[in-house]
């Protein structure tokens, strides 16, 4: 705020003062030395008095104004209260909600994170390579039989038998290379 501005409010709250001062002033000499005497010594015609001032009018005008804004916005939250408690009481059951659901969410992705971490385990791994060999074996005694029984001609005997012998092979070898290293 500039001072030119801060001394112009000065001087207008200064002048007012001022007036309202010489009006009272007035209003003083316009009364009798017993007048002032019986203000003085008499506070109900010392209140008529001050109650009669056109200051002190405004004044008690402008409290009362407050009063009844005051009370009118009071009213007015003590309407709104019931809504308040509801929408809190719907916000705690909501943040509960999505909570629980949070919760419940995250615990199945720990069952999940355990049952991949599960499957991908060494020894689990080692446990399929193991059945994988098994598989491969008995199918490869399927495909003997088979050859005995003459159900599949030579040629094509030997191919698969070839196919499912290298497959065993390869995955008893990672099998044996896992108890080696583990030793």
């Amino acid at each position: 705020m500039s001072t030119r501005f801060r001394g112009s409010q000065e001087l207008k709250h200064g002048s007012s003062s001022t007036t309202q001062a010489a009006g009272l002033v007035a209003t003083f000499k316009d009364k009798s030395v017993d007048e002032l005497r019986k203000l003085l010594s008499n506070k109900d015609a010392y209140q008529q008095f001050l109650n009669s001032l056109e200051e002190v009018k405004i004044q008690n005008h402008v409290t009362d104004e407050l009063c009844k804004e005051n009370l009118q916005l009071a009213d007015e939250n003590l309407r709104k209260e019931p809504r308040i408690v509801e929408l809190s009481n719907q916000y705690r059951i909501i943040c509960t909600t999505e909570l629980a659901a949070a919760q419940e969410k995250l615990n199945e992705l720990y069952r999940q994170k355990e049952e991949i971490t599960k499957l991908n385990s060494p020894l689990y791994l080692l446990q399929r390579i193991q059945e994988a060999m098994n598989k491969t074996d008995e199918e490869s005694e399927n495909l003997h039989r088979q050859f005995l029984d003459r159900e599949i001609d030579l040629g094509a005997f030997f191919q698969k038998y070839k196919k499912l012998r290298t497959a065993y092979h390869r995955k008893s070898l990672i099998n044996l290379a896992d108890k080696t290293s583990n030793i």
